[in-house]
């Protein structure tokens, strides 16, 4: 379990470190989860360490959100006076990130359709 979550804490800090030395237009820890993404994909395996440490995250992934809960507790008097932006940005990212999935799913999907199969013995 200490391997997953220094598997973890090593794609967040190289990719922090990378986006700035290189001054890149992505944060840190999106550049540390594709980087991660990427070496998963190419091992073709999850490793048990990062998978255990990645349940345990997931398990306690509704306390990630308390802060931002707070911050819209603190600036409703903000959120009250800009309802349009905020809205037409969540409508439009949602929408987005629906259509990207969508797309993504059915590439996904054709690519695993044409590829040959293993044969049982």
């Amino acid at each position: 379990m200490i391997v997953g979550a220094v598997l973890l804490l090593a794609s967040y800090l190289g990719a922090d470190w990378l986006v700035t030395r290189f001054h890149l237009p992505v944060s840190g820890p999106v550049l540390g989860m594709a980087l991660l993404t990427l070496a998963l994909a190419l091992r073709g395996r999850t490793p048990t360490g990062l998978a255990r440490v990645s349940e345990l995250l997931l398990k306690a992934m509704p306390l990630f959100f308390i802060p931002a809960g707070v911050g819209v507790m603190v600036l409703s008097e903000q959120f009250r006076a800009a309802w349009l932006p905020i809205s037409a940005a969540l409508i439009g990212s949602t929408l987005v990130a629906l259509t990207t999935t969508a797309v993504v799913m059915k590439a996904v999907a054709k690519r695993v359709a044409r590829s040959p199969r293993e044969s049982s013995p």
